[in-house]
Formats: C-alpha cells, structure tokens, sequence
C-alpha cells in the first residue's frame, strides 16, 4: 500500500505513482488561484473554462521540470478565440490570458451548452515551451489542434512529440460555498513508463490504469468537498498509490512598471506619440491580470537620452 498524505487541499499539484505498475501520473487541484485569473477578466464562460483548463494543464505538465524556468503553454487558431496562453513558473506561480471575439464566440455557442478547445479554437496549433532561462535555447515542440479538448490535444502532443503514451483529463467550473460562486479547476495525468528487460511488457497494467483513469468524473476533480488524495486513493486502491509531496500554486503575473517603461522605450518615439492619452499619459493594460500601468512620456525620452 502506498504512503498517503493527510491532505491535497487547494491550489497544489503533486506527483504520484501506481504501486508495482508502470504508471506515473499527477494531479493539480486549483481554486482561489484559478478564481483570481479568470476573474482579471469578464470572459464569457467558455471562453474562461478555456483557460481555466490551460492552466491546469500547464501546472500538470509544468511541474515535472527538473530545473528552475517556465513551461508556455498555448493554442492559437482561426476560430472564435484566437489565442489562449498558460504561463507556469517552477516556483508555483500561474498567470494565462484569451484573446477572442465576442460575437464569434457566442455565434459558436449556438447549440452547444459548453463548445470545446477545436470549436472555440479552430485550424491550429497546440504548442509546449520550455524556458530554461536567459542562458539556455528554448525548447519548443508544435501538434496540430486535432482534439476537442485541450486534454486531447496534450495526448496527441505527448504521443508525437516525446513518443510517451499519455492521458490527461481536465475539469473547470463554479462552486457556491456561501461566499459566491468561485472559479475551480482541476486536472489529472497518467503517463506509461516504457517496457525494459527488468519489467517486460508492461501493456496489460497500462490497460487497466487507463480503464481506471476512464471512470474519472469531471466533478470529482473539481468537488471542494473531494480531497485530491481521496479521489486518488478511490481510483488506485487495489494496486496503492504513492503521492508524492505537492508544490503550492499561486495566481502571480510578473508584470510591472520597470517591465512596462522597458517595452514602451523600444519603441520609436513617433509609435510612443500616437499612444498619449488625451490627458498627456500613455496607459497600457497587462493582457494577463489587467493591471493598468500609467508612464509619464517625458520619463520615456528621458530615460532613452
């Protein structure tokens, strides 16, 4: 039987392994984090189940880096949202954005009580980046959004481009604990370790993982009331289930003043011009938290001379 921990509250994403079984997997359990970064915006609710989704994906997948940097993660299309981002640091920190059209969003709701990652994105790409740093060379790796939902799509990413058999389920929705509804998110991944000489064909123990990893429901990832390790303990009891210590997952955006001037002084002074306000300031809003940064143009030249 494997080690349980006490508790798997909120706003954690932890490792864990099925006992004696070629299977790895982690688990992401968010709540006022994700609340806080659908909530920057007013997005329509598909559009913010959307993100909320990506970002539980990026935290699942983003955890598993063995060093300091950040896992990107995005789909870009030619449909109702252009673009959707998720953005995981390895200290924990989570921040992720749509851009979308409104009426083309709504148009692409008709009939569906919540449209998927391929009807909301369109013809597109699913894309994975990992940032080592200023001093090391990003690695990308680029699938085809050929998936309803994002979940499918990291299949297919992990199948294409690391060759690694995958399955990934995510959930978002509102929960009313008195206070309002609050934005939560959940995800789960299974990954196959590769036959050896030590341990054989280990298919047959995938098999059965994934037909436990089937009965896996939406509102289980996402039920307040459901410790992660219960929900775990309840799908892998027969083999024991190993959780590893979670690391804590905070809604943080690395915008600031200094980040904003910096952008702004690379631009040519007449592209700065055009962006004066009325009231002689330039405004620019953070697309990820939408914190509104006012810079005085003088301070711009000044510091340019």
């Amino acid at each position: 039987m494997g080690r349980m921990m006490t508790s798997f509250p909120d706003d954690l994403v932890g490792a864990f392994q099925i006992e004696g079984e070629p299977v790895r997997g982690r688990l992401a359990r968010l709540g006022p984090a994700i609340d806080e970064i659908l909530n920057g915006h007013a997005y329509p609710e598909p559009v913010a189940n959307l993100l909320g989704e990506a970002c539980a994906l990026a935290a699942l997948v983003g955890s598993a880096l063995k060093f300091d940097g950040r896992l990107i993660l995005q789909a870009q299309g030619s449909g109702p949202v252009r673009f959707v981002v998720a953005d995981y640091d390895t200290s924990g920190g989570l921040r992720g954005y749509c851009r979308y059209d409104d009426e083309a969003v709504a148009k692409a709701c008709e009939g569906f009580l919540r449209p998927g990652a391929r009807s909301l994105l369109g013809d597109g790409v699913f894309v994975m980046t990992v940032d080592q740093g200023p001093d090391m060379d990003r690695y990308q790796g680029v699938t085809p959004i050929e998936g309803e939902t994002l979940a499918l799509c990291a299949e297919q990413y992990f199948a294409q481009s690391e060759q690694t058999p995958t399955r990934v389920r995510l959930a978002v929705g509102q929960a009313d604990d008195g206070d309002g509804p609050q934005w939560r998110a959940g995800g789960v991944l299974i990954q196959h370790i590769a036959d050896d000489d030590a341990r054989g064909s280990t298919q047959e123990a995938w098999d059965r993982t994934q037909a436990l990893f089937e009965t896996i429901g939406e509102d289980e990832l996402i039920d307040p009331l459901l410790a992660g390790n219960t929900l775990l303990w309840r799908l892998f009891h027969e083999d024991g289930v190993r959780v590893f210590d979670p690391k804590p997952l905070s809604a943080v955006c690395r915008c600031s003043q200094q980040r904003i001037e910096s952008v702004l002084k690379s631009f040519p002074a007449d592209d700065r011009a055009e962006m004066v306000e009325d009231d002689g300031q330039i405004r620019v809003t953070c697309e990820y938290c939408s914190r509104v940064y006012t810079v005085a143009p003088d301070s711009l030249d000044e510091a340019a001379a």
